[in-house]
């Protein structure tokens, strides 16, 4: 086997209400089942968030530990991914589920804009969630929302802020941050490629661009993301049944593009990660 492509199932994040599609995994039970359909499926990493019984996001610890107990009890050795993203929660509230030691976490290394605010990310905040990650052996996954963070992942792995081999995530098609440009894609593969050659990379596309950047990044001989956090829908018209629906079209993507699908224990070997 040749290039396996590890898929991420992103399954839950903190917009997405059952709302907008009812498919969408709320509450930890929800989200324990709706990830071993996605493991089935294919996925070797979950990227989790957790939320509050009225839908609202948590960094409630507490929450991250029953979830990370349930995951690892039906889906063995599937790589466990928290976010420390900043919707929910503010300050070093954003880490305080590192302590668990979950495989990895995301880590945004800079600023932009969302739709409706800035998504801030402090130098001193990124420096601290960074120290934490490597204090409890958590490996980041870099969340790239602009050119200037793949530059800060860089250096940061120069400088031993994050150790080892980097992991960056291309995310594209978040309204006023980075629109799904191809020829944009192509240069941030070509620039952490120059800055990081022992890089590995994986690309995720919010909305209609799931699809999109799922094709690009299997192509292109990268990693990618699929699952309701980012997209509730198959077309304009039809919503999601489950995550592991959007799972199951990246793995028809590997099956065109002739990638086979990552298994866990293949994507961690692929990512440095210690065993399950």
């Amino acid at each position: 086997m040749s290039n396996p492509c590890i898929l991420c199932v992103a399954i839950t994040g903190s917009v997405p209400t059952k709302a907008a599609n009812p498919a969408v995994p709320t509450t930890i039970e929800e989200q324990i089942e709706s990830t071993h359909e996605a493991y089935e499926a294919g996925a070797s990493i979950c990227h989790a968030h957790v939320r509050n019984a009225d839908e609202s996001p948590s960094s409630d610890p507490e929450k991250f530990a029953r979830l990370q107990e349930g995951l690892k009890k039906h889906c063995p050795d599937m790589i466990i991914q928290f976010s420390t993203g900043g919707r929910s929660g503010a300050g070093q509230e954003r880490g305080g589920m590192l302590s668990l030691r979950p495989d990895m976490a995301s880590l945004s290394v800079g600023s932009n804009n969302f739709p409706t605010r800035v998504y801030e990310n402090p130098p001193q905040l990124v420096d601290w969630l960074a120290s934490e990650m490597r204090s409890y052996d958590v490996k980041p996954e870099i969340e790239a929302f602009d050119l200037s963070h793949i530059h800060k992942a860089a250096e940061m792995n120069r400088d031993g802020r994050i150790p080892g081999k980097l992991y960056v995530q291309f995310v594209m098609g978040v309204k006023n941050a980075m629109p799904a440009d191809k020829e944009t894609f192509d240069f941030y593969v070509k620039t952490l490629a120059r800055l990081a050659p022992d890089a590995a990379w994986c690309a995720a596309g919010i909305g209609p661009n799931q699809i999109v950047l799922n094709e690009w990044a299997i192509a292109a001989g990268g990693h990618t993301r699929a699952g309701l956090e980012d997209n509730v829908r198959l077309d304009k018209t039809t919503l999601a049944p489950s995550n592991a629906a959007l799972v199951q079209r990246a793995v028809s993507l590997c099956d065109q593009y002739e990638r086979p699908v990552a298994t866990p224990t293949q994507a961690r070997e692929i990512l440095g990660l210690r065993p399950a």
